[in-house]
């Protein structure tokens, strides 16, 4: 009887046919991808996709010796390879719509504590994935291939290739998109009630050691590159600890005892 009186944590939408729920999911991935495909068009047009790669390429560019150039070792690189950088900035570019079209489709199946829960998790990962992409381009990077040319013989042209070069940043970018969602995880951890606070704290000392055998293993074999993740990693791994804290207070589902007082 109470929740027939406190209709707040009811389903915010009511059931629906299941073959309307295939139109709404079908409706929600053709926004999604006018939305990639809109993106895709305006960089075509500007700055263009052989443009986008040199400013991927711009951090390796600037290290390498006076007039040195990346090559193509491949017939069809000089075109695929900016093209799968271009189809991947508009994904980038186009995902806060995407996450929004997904967040719409199963909202109204959510009761309101969930959304609580949900809602803040998708865009602090979301914000977070780009900022660790964002650190390992413009801070790691110069860092990472200054150190690496500065071992090379005189004797060594470095000229990198396209492909090769593409595939080391899809995977850097990866390797810093996906540190830096330790907070997220902590924070479902902790609010799911898998790991207690106190646990979390207690682990401290044991994840420093883990972040770094994980930068060792997904980082090039420099030292520069491995601090650059690992000590981020820790730091992290604090501010999830203190904002799984506040997160669980938010969150909570709201208990029988509080309905029925309600309801009354």
């Amino acid at each position: 009887m109470a929740s027939d009186n406190n209709p707040q944590d009811e389903l915010a939408g009511t059931e629906q046919p299941f073959v309307q729920h295939l139109m709404e999911l079908r409706d929600r991935l053709v926004k999604a991808a006018i939305a990639v495909g809109v993106a895709l068009a305006v960089l075509a047009l500007y700055p263009g996709p052989a443009a986008l790669y040199d400013i991927l390429a711009a951090p390796l560019v600037s290290t390498l010796p006076a007039g040195g150039k990346l090559i193509a070792t491949s017939v069809i690189s000089p075109f695929l390879v900016p093209l799968k950088i271009m189809l991947m900035t508009a994904f980038l570019l186009a995902l806060p719509v995407v996450l929004w079209q997904v967040w719409a489709f199963v909202a109204p199946g959510l009761y309101n504590h969930e959304k609580k829960l949900v809602l803040p998790l998708v865009i602090s990962s979301t914000v977070l994935f780009f900022v660790g992409v964002a650190f390992c381009y413009f801070f790691v990077f110069g860092q990472v291939f200054r150190f690496i040319q500065s071992f090379a013989p005189q004797s060594i042209a470095a000229t990198p290739d396209i492909e090769s070069y593409l595939d080391f940043v899809l995977s850097m970018f990866l390797a810093f998109g996906l540190a830096f969602e330790v907070p997220i995880v902590v924070i479902v951890l902790a609010r799911m009630g898998i790991v207690s606070i106190e646990k979390l704290k207690a682990f401290r000392s044991y994840f420093i050691v883990l972040a770094f055998v994980v930068a060792a293993i997904v980082t090039p074999p420099d030292v520069v590159s491995q601090l650059a993740l690992a000590i981020p990693m820790c730091i992290l791994y604090e501010i999830g600890i203190w904002a799984a804290q506040i997160f669980i207070k938010h969150t909570q589902a709201p208990s029988d005892e509080a309905q029925t007082g309600d309801a009354s």
